[in-house]
């Protein structure tokens, strides 16, 4: 004689069919996770922006989850080699990405990847946006943007500017400038920040990221030509923008998010999403943000999936109207 099941076994059972519907590890696993360290790849150097901002998001992850989040920086190719490291790892919630746009958004357009963005990673939300700064140093003849047209015509291709890299955000800007102005300079790839040559005078110019450069342009370390955001930044409101120095409408931001290999559960990608969201949340860190030009941006993990779909074909636009080569 078959007997009916107790309710605490056929919610056991409900348990264990929900359980084998999710995809990658049991729902009891996924419930008990982080059970050990999870690794956070950041794919530019130890100081830059992207590391910067990549640790305070790890530190408050650590004490949430009461397991280390370890960053580990792999630099190189704009930050693409750290992505692909990461949409190779098993979908097990122990690998995240704390991405910029560049490798996900603009490179694509530039080279053929070893990944897709949208197909081998799983966006887990937006955080944080800011501008970048044309840069020079505190002892150098450019006052303004007019300046350094006014030398690059006089001397063409001869001066130089460094970026982040090759595909970032900055190198876009320095070449949609070049191509607005009419001039010709030559682009300086860096594996991260370029402000110590900046400094020094090794480098005329740079672009970088506002949160890296503006605390040195308010030390008088550097000075800040301009923004590229269409506003003024309200952490350094004394530089202009690129558009209002004849260039209208010229604007071009960095974003960052996080996001983990293609097929992580959807709960531990709920459960990373919601501790990101409080930490944007948290008045102390938007103070800290806020000190380094940096806006929160906080989106859904279909907002973030959905903005790079946009701005890949965005920012192919922009390359090829600039005639920036590419290797596709």
């Amino acid at each position: 004689m078959t007997h009916p099941l107790s309710r605490r076994r056929v919610a056991a059972a409900g348990a264990a069919l929900l359980g084998a519907a999710m995809p990658g590890r049991p729902a009891g696993a996924q419930a008990a996770w982080p059970s050990r360290p999870v690794r956070m790849i950041v794919g530019f150097t130890a100081g830059s922006a992207t590391d910067v901002t990549g640790r305070i998001f790890a530190q408050a992850f650590s004490q949430a989850w009461g397991q280390p989040v370890v960053v580990e920086n792999i630099s190189g190719n704009s930050g693409a080699i750290g992505v692909d490291r990461v949409a190779k790892a098993p979908p097990d919630g122990y690998t995240l990405m704390w991405s910029g746009n560049a490798a996900i958004t603009v490179l694509p357009a530039m080279q053929h990847l070893p990944f897709d963005p949208l197909k081998d990673l799983v966006s887990i939300g937006m955080t944080l946006s800011m501008a970048s700064v044309f840069l020079t140093g505190a002892n150098a003849p450019f006052r303004s943007l007019a300046d350094v047209i006014a030398e690059a015509r006089a001397s063409p291709g001869r001066l130089s500017y460094g970026t982040p890299g090759v595909g970032t955000p900055q190198h876009i800007a320095g070449e949609m400038f070049c191509h607005q102005a009419g001039i010709r300079m030559e682009h300086i790839p860096y594996r991260g920040a370029n402000l110590a040559d900046v400094m020094s005078g090794v480098l005329p110019l740079g672009i970088q990221n506002a949160g890296a450069a503006i605390p040195l342009v308010k030390d008088g370390r550097l000075r800040g030509l301009a923004v590229t955001s269409l506003q003024r930044s309200v952490h350094a409101p004394d530089i202009p923008t690129v558009a209002e120095q004849g260039f209208p409408g010229f604007e071009a931001l960095s974003w960052f998010g996080l996001m983990a290999p293609a097929g992580t559960p959807r709960l531990i990608i709920e459960k990373v999403h919601a501790e990101a969201m409080r930490v944007l949340a948290d008045g102390d860190q938007r103070a800290r943000f806020a000190q380094m030009g940096l806006e929160p941006a906080p989106g859904t993990p279909e907002q973030m999936q959905a903005q790079i779909a946009a701005d890949i074909p965005k920012w192919a636009k922009v390359i090829a109207a600039a005639g920036i080569p590419t290797g596709r």
